[in-house]
């Protein structure tokens, strides 16, 4: 596997919590990964680790080949790593539009970012009727898809989605998957997601995370019935569901 991202032996502790263990992974290109696990389990905290947010206590952080752990988050979204929030934080009295366009791109980004490019890139999220609307006046929905339509101004070789679906009903949650499959055509993409019944299924490899470490990793149908998963975070009821 070509991986753009690699994490090797991450661990993180605060006090007397060990919040990651030697946790190791990778994530290859064009790869749509979802991050799973019960509330508790160390998946914010290993996001924010690849993100830059967090510094590891131990381990190494590489995107595509170059070691970025003790980077920070600025320089790692100039190298091409971008980031979306759980609780969306635009630019509330700029426009949609004036959203995008303050997104800086990554070195050696192929585009400059004008209005013609970025009215582009809102019309791929679904957005293209509401760029001169305030972001404050956007709907829920709206707002996450202008949260990964300024990710994408950076033209990210990786993008790390935190909770896209939250707030939001099954429909558009439906609809907002069926956008982040299409992002695969141009960056790897890490999903952490709570609403493992509609995001498990859209990726091409799930990692589920219980106590700080990876107990499973796989397709989705085998990641589902992996009893320690079944155990550890989908219960008795969820096995059905799934």
């Amino acid at each position: 596997m070509n991986a753009v991202l690699e994490v090797s032996g991450i661990d993180k502790r605060f006090g007397g919590l060990h919040a990651v263990r030697a946790l190791s992974l990778e994530v290859g290109a064009g790869e749509l990964v979802g991050l799973f696990g019960p509330n508790g389990a160390g998946k914010t905290t290993l996001f924010n680790m690849i993100a830059g947010a967090l510094k590891p206590d131990a381990g190494v952080i590489r995107l595509n080949g170059q070691d970025i752990t003790s980077l920070p988050a600025w320089r790692r979204a100039r190298l091409g790593l971008a980031r979306t929030f759980q609780i969306t934080r635009p630019f509330r009295e700029l426009t949609a539009l004036e959203n995008v366009l303050a997104a800086v791109p990554r070195e050696g980004a192929t585009q400059r970012r004008d209005a013609r490019s970025a009215r582009n890139l809102l019309a791929q999220v679904g957005l293209g009727d509401r760029a001169g609307e305030m972001a404050g006046r956007l709907t829920m929905g709206m707002l996450k898809r202008l949260e990964v339509a300024r990710a994408l101004a950076i033209e990210p070789i990786l993008l790390l989605l935190d909770e896209p679906l939250a707030g939001l009903t099954e429909r558009e949650s439906a609809e907002l998957l069926d956008l982040v499959v299409g992002l695969k055509q141009h960056a790897s993409v890490v999903m952490v997601e709570h609403n493992v019944r509609q995001a498990m299924p859209v990726c091409d490899r799930a990692l589920v995370l219980d106590a700080g470490a990876l107990i499973a990793s796989g397709k989705p149908a085998e990641v589902r019935a992996d009893p320690r998963v079944v155990s550890a975070y989908l219960g008795v009821e969820a096995e059905a569901s799934c």
